[in-house]
């Protein structure tokens, strides 16, 4: 039987999502997991009940517990990095466990990478219990091969070779100026998103091209960006990259990527070959 825990570092899910707690943890123990919930998953009338601290302690607690293979998180929103000073990477390090995440645990991921060059997913295991999507996605992430087989199309460039970084672009820029940012050389940069139109990702765009990153890294991949795409924006976010980075950066497109119920899974901190 595989151990696992569930974990939410970022905002507390609401009381009303007991129901889908149920439900995701009936499929695990259907597929022979073991799991073991965070006592910091629902929200409280006060923040500090489950401070930072608190979470981080939680999350070391099961790091710390050898027979846990898998830590996912069901979060997401804006308080991930809170627990970042917390954290006891060299737990992390000795421990067979793999953090998975998306969104906002983009900080936590990257994070993980930086400080201990432990690779982590950027995946959220809340969708396997979508209504729409749950039979394929279930079958994926029982299948791992599959789980991490994604589509690409190539925008600029035809190969990209190197160790992946990056998530969500607003919730990793929260990195910019930590020890928790990654050293960008070399690096392929993923970049997703759920909120923001056209304005939003001109400054995290320009920020990015500030810090020198589109003259350090190897190559870019585009996931979906759920509002820009819902609005229909233009300039899209392809034409913007193109516009903020070097005219020979290799830039490739995927829908598998992001904060669609279907999306698919990539791993943070470890090398990737995308060839046309």
């Amino acid at each position: 039987m595989k151990k696992v825990a569930i974990v939410a570092c970022s905002n507390p899910r609401t009381i009303l999502w007991k129901n889908q707690k149920d439900k995701l943890i009936d499929f695990f123990k259907e597929n022979n997991y073991e799991v073991i919930m965070s006592k910091y998953i629902y929200e409280s009338n006060n923040a500090l009940d489950r401070s930072g601290e608190k979470r981080a302690n939680e999350l070391m607690n099961f790091f710390n517990d050898f027979k846990i293979e898998e830590i996912y998180d069901i979060s997401g929103g804006d308080m991930a990095n809170e627990i970042l000073d917390y954290i006891d990477f060299d737990i992390i390090k000795n421990s067979s466990a793999t953090f998975w995440g998306y969104s906002d645990l983009t900080t936590i991921i990257n994070a993980i990478y930086t400080k201990i060059n432990k690779p982590s997913v950027l995946y959220q295991v809340r969708n396997l219990i979508d209504e729409e999507y749950k039979d394929i996605l279930q079958k994926r992430f029982i299948n791992r091969d599959k789980l991490f087989d994604l589509n690409y199309e190539f925008i600029q460039g035809s190969k990209i070779n190197g160790i992946v970084v990056g998530g969500n672009i607003r919730c990793f820029l929260k990195l910019s100026g930590t020890p928790y940012y990654p050293n960008m050389n070399n690096k392929v940069l993923v970049l997703e998103s759920l909120g923001g139109q056209v304005p939003q990702m001109i400054t995290y765009l320009s920020q990015l091209k500030s810090q020198g990153v589109f003259n350090k890294i190897n190559g870019i991949i585009l996931g979906t960006f759920t509002e820009m795409e819902k609005e229909k924006c233009s300039p899209d976010m392809v034409t913007l990259v193109k516009h903020f980075v070097p005219k020979d950066l290799p830039i490739v497109k995927t829908k598998e990527i992001g904060h669609n119920k279907d999306a698919k899974a990539i791993w943070i901190g470890k090398e990737i070959l995308i060839e046309k």
